[in-house]
Protein backbone atom coordinates (compact mmCIF):
# COMPACT_ATOMS: atom_id res chain seq x y z
CA UNK A 1 0.00 0.00 0.00
CA UNK A 2 2.82 2.42 0.88
CA UNK A 3 4.66 1.57 -2.34
CA UNK A 4 1.53 2.32 -4.35
CA UNK A 5 1.13 5.65 -2.54
CA UNK A 6 4.79 6.58 -3.19
CA UNK A 7 4.42 5.77 -6.89
CA UNK A 8 1.15 7.70 -7.06
CA UNK A 9 2.81 10.65 -5.32
CA UNK A 10 5.65 10.73 -7.86
CA UNK A 11 3.12 10.52 -10.70
CA UNK A 12 1.12 13.45 -9.31
CA UNK A 13 4.20 15.64 -8.85
CA UNK A 14 5.73 14.88 -12.24
CA UNK A 15 2.39 14.69 -14.03
CA UNK A 16 1.38 18.16 -12.89
CA UNK A 17 4.63 20.09 -12.85
CA UNK A 18 6.48 18.56 -15.81
CA UNK A 19 3.84 17.20 -18.18
CA UNK A 20 0.78 19.21 -17.04
CA UNK A 21 -1.55 16.24 -17.38
CA UNK A 22 -3.02 16.33 -13.86
CA UNK A 23 -4.14 19.19 -11.59
CA UNK A 24 -1.95 20.54 -8.79
CA UNK A 25 -0.65 17.77 -6.54
CA UNK A 26 -1.12 19.52 -3.18
CA UNK A 27 -4.93 19.08 -2.92
CA UNK A 28 -4.50 15.39 -3.84
CA UNK A 29 -1.81 14.94 -1.19
CA UNK A 30 -3.97 16.75 1.35
CA UNK A 31 -6.82 14.30 0.74
CA UNK A 32 -4.50 11.27 0.67
CA UNK A 33 -2.90 12.41 3.92
CA UNK A 34 -6.17 12.24 5.84
CA UNK A 35 -7.46 9.09 4.11
CA UNK A 36 -4.20 7.18 4.50
CA UNK A 37 -3.68 8.04 8.17
CA UNK A 38 -7.35 7.44 8.89
CA UNK A 39 -7.17 3.93 7.47
CA UNK A 40 -3.82 3.05 9.03
CA UNK A 41 -4.39 4.53 12.47
CA UNK A 42 -8.16 4.07 12.45
CA UNK A 43 -8.52 7.67 13.36
CA UNK A 44 -7.12 11.07 12.56
CA UNK A 45 -5.01 11.88 15.61
CA UNK A 46 -1.83 12.76 13.78
CA UNK A 47 1.39 13.16 15.78
CA UNK A 48 2.87 15.39 13.10
CA UNK A 49 0.23 18.03 13.79
CA UNK A 50 0.13 17.72 17.56
CA UNK A 51 1.13 20.82 19.47
CA UNK A 52 4.88 20.88 20.16
CA UNK A 53 6.09 20.54 23.73
CA UNK A 54 7.79 23.92 23.49
CA UNK A 55 6.75 26.64 21.06
CA UNK A 56 9.91 28.51 21.96
CA UNK A 57 12.14 25.66 20.77
CA UNK A 58 9.94 25.17 17.72
CA UNK A 59 10.34 28.83 16.78
CA UNK A 60 14.10 28.56 17.29
CA UNK A 61 14.25 25.55 14.99
CA UNK A 62 12.10 27.34 12.42
CA UNK A 63 14.23 30.50 12.64
CA UNK A 64 17.42 28.49 12.26
CA UNK A 65 15.99 26.70 9.24
CA UNK A 66 15.02 30.03 7.66
CA UNK A 67 18.57 31.34 8.09
CA UNK A 68 20.01 28.20 6.50
CA UNK A 69 17.45 28.40 3.69
CA UNK A 70 18.08 32.04 2.84
CA UNK A 71 21.83 32.19 3.36
CA UNK A 72 22.50 28.81 1.77
CA UNK A 73 20.31 29.61 -1.21
CA UNK A 74 21.63 33.14 -1.80
CA UNK A 75 25.35 32.55 -1.31
CA UNK A 76 25.90 28.88 -2.16
CA UNK A 77 23.15 27.04 -4.02
CA UNK A 78 21.97 29.70 -6.46
CA UNK A 79 25.46 30.89 -7.52
CA UNK A 80 26.54 27.28 -8.06
CA UNK A 81 23.35 26.33 -9.90
CA UNK A 82 23.48 29.40 -12.13
CA UNK A 83 27.07 28.54 -13.02
CA UNK A 84 25.71 25.47 -14.81
CA UNK A 85 22.33 26.88 -15.81
CA UNK A 86 22.75 30.63 -16.34
CA UNK A 87 19.16 31.20 -17.41
CA UNK A 88 17.15 33.48 -15.14
CA UNK A 89 15.18 31.65 -12.46
CA UNK A 90 11.43 32.06 -12.71
CA UNK A 91 9.55 33.10 -9.58
CA UNK A 92 6.00 32.18 -8.61
CA UNK A 93 3.46 34.80 -9.65
CA UNK A 94 2.07 34.56 -6.11
CA UNK A 95 5.33 35.80 -4.58
CA UNK A 96 6.00 38.57 -7.08
CA UNK A 97 2.39 39.72 -7.30
CA UNK A 98 2.17 43.49 -7.74
CA UNK A 99 -0.59 46.00 -7.15
CA UNK A 100 -0.44 47.31 -3.60
CA UNK A 101 -0.67 45.98 -0.09
CA UNK A 102 -3.96 44.17 -0.66
CA UNK A 103 -2.22 41.89 -3.12
CA UNK A 104 0.72 41.55 -0.75
CA UNK A 105 -1.61 40.40 2.02
CA UNK A 106 -3.31 38.02 -0.39
CA UNK A 107 0.09 36.63 -1.38
CA UNK A 108 1.00 36.13 2.27
CA UNK A 109 -2.26 34.29 2.90
CA UNK A 110 -1.54 32.00 -0.06
CA UNK A 111 2.08 31.26 0.84
CA UNK A 112 1.16 30.48 4.46
CA UNK A 113 -1.93 28.42 3.64
CA UNK A 114 -0.99 26.67 0.40
CA UNK A 115 2.83 26.56 0.59
CA UNK A 116 3.63 26.68 4.30
CA UNK A 117 0.86 24.43 5.56
CA UNK A 118 -0.26 22.63 2.40
CA UNK A 119 3.12 21.68 0.97
CA UNK A 120 4.62 20.70 4.31
CA UNK A 121 1.67 18.50 5.17
CA UNK A 122 1.82 17.01 1.66
CA UNK A 123 5.54 16.43 1.17
CA UNK A 124 6.91 16.07 4.68
CA UNK A 125 3.82 14.95 6.60
CA UNK A 126 2.44 12.52 4.03
CA UNK A 127 4.86 11.49 1.29
CA UNK A 128 8.00 11.30 3.44
CA UNK A 129 6.28 8.96 5.91
CA UNK A 130 4.91 6.74 3.14
CA UNK A 131 8.38 6.49 1.60
CA UNK A 132 9.88 5.67 5.03
CA UNK A 133 7.36 2.82 5.34
CA UNK A 134 9.26 1.03 2.57
CA UNK A 135 12.23 0.69 4.94
CA UNK A 136 10.15 -0.22 8.01
CA UNK A 137 10.53 3.35 9.30
CA UNK A 138 14.11 2.84 10.42
CA UNK A 139 16.35 5.88 10.89
CA UNK A 140 18.04 5.18 7.58
CA UNK A 141 14.65 4.80 5.90
CA UNK A 142 13.57 8.23 7.13
CA UNK A 143 16.83 9.82 5.94
CA UNK A 144 16.58 8.22 2.50
CA UNK A 145 12.90 9.17 2.31
CA UNK A 146 13.81 12.75 3.18
CA UNK A 147 16.27 12.91 0.25
CA UNK A 148 13.74 11.31 -2.10
CA UNK A 149 10.98 13.72 -1.12
CA UNK A 150 13.37 16.69 -1.38
CA UNK A 151 14.07 15.74 -5.00
CA UNK A 152 10.35 15.49 -5.70
CA UNK A 153 9.88 18.84 -3.98
CA UNK A 154 12.44 20.28 -6.39
CA UNK A 155 10.60 18.78 -9.35
CA UNK A 156 7.44 20.29 -7.90
CA UNK A 157 8.98 23.68 -8.71
CA UNK A 158 9.79 22.79 -12.31
CA UNK A 159 8.43 26.12 -13.53
CA UNK A 160 11.46 27.85 -11.99
CA UNK A 161 13.86 26.26 -14.47
CA UNK A 162 16.84 23.99 -13.81
CA UNK A 163 18.55 26.29 -11.30
CA UNK A 164 15.26 26.78 -9.51
CA UNK A 165 14.70 23.03 -9.24
CA UNK A 166 18.13 22.67 -7.60
CA UNK A 167 17.36 25.55 -5.24
CA UNK A 168 13.98 24.06 -4.30
CA UNK A 169 15.59 20.65 -3.76
CA UNK A 170 17.93 22.34 -1.30
CA UNK A 171 14.90 23.88 0.42
CA UNK A 172 13.33 20.43 0.61
CA UNK A 173 16.48 19.06 2.26
CA UNK A 174 16.49 21.83 4.87
CA UNK A 175 12.77 21.52 5.62
CA UNK A 176 12.95 17.72 5.68
CA UNK A 177 15.93 17.77 8.03
CA UNK A 178 14.08 20.19 10.31
CA UNK A 179 11.09 17.86 10.31
CA UNK A 180 13.19 14.86 11.32
CA UNK A 181 15.27 16.68 13.93
CA UNK A 182 12.18 18.03 15.68
CA UNK A 183 10.75 14.56 16.21
CA UNK A 184 8.74 14.53 12.98
CA UNK A 185 6.56 17.39 14.12
CA UNK A 186 5.32 19.51 11.23
CA UNK A 187 5.08 22.87 12.97
CA UNK A 188 8.75 23.80 12.68
CA UNK A 189 8.95 23.20 8.89
CA UNK A 190 5.54 24.83 8.42
CA UNK A 191 6.73 27.96 10.21
CA UNK A 192 10.09 27.91 8.42
CA UNK A 193 8.46 27.53 5.01
CA UNK A 194 5.98 30.30 5.69
CA UNK A 195 8.60 32.69 7.07
CA UNK A 196 11.00 32.10 4.17
CA UNK A 197 8.25 32.76 1.63
CA UNK A 198 7.16 35.82 3.61
CA UNK A 199 10.66 37.25 3.20
CA UNK A 200 10.42 36.64 -0.55
CA UNK A 201 7.01 38.33 -0.78
CA UNK A 202 8.22 41.38 1.15
CA UNK A 203 11.42 41.67 -0.91
CA UNK A 204 9.42 41.68 -4.14
CA UNK A 205 6.84 44.08 -2.74
CA UNK A 206 9.57 46.51 -1.68
CA UNK A 207 11.46 46.16 -4.94
CA UNK A 208 14.55 44.69 -3.25
CA UNK A 209 14.62 41.40 -5.17
CA UNK A 210 16.88 40.90 -8.16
Amino acid sequence: MSFAEVVLGAFLVIGHNVFHIVPNEVPFFFALFWISFGIRERGWKLPGLSLPRSWGKTLLWAGGAVIVLLVGSEFVVQPLAHHFWPQAEHVSSVIKKEGGWKNVLLSLAIVWGFAGFGEELSYRGYLLNRAADLGDRSRLAYVLAMFYVAILFGVGHWYKGSAGVVDSTFSGLVLGTTYLLTGRNLWAPILAHGMADTVAVIFFAMGWAN
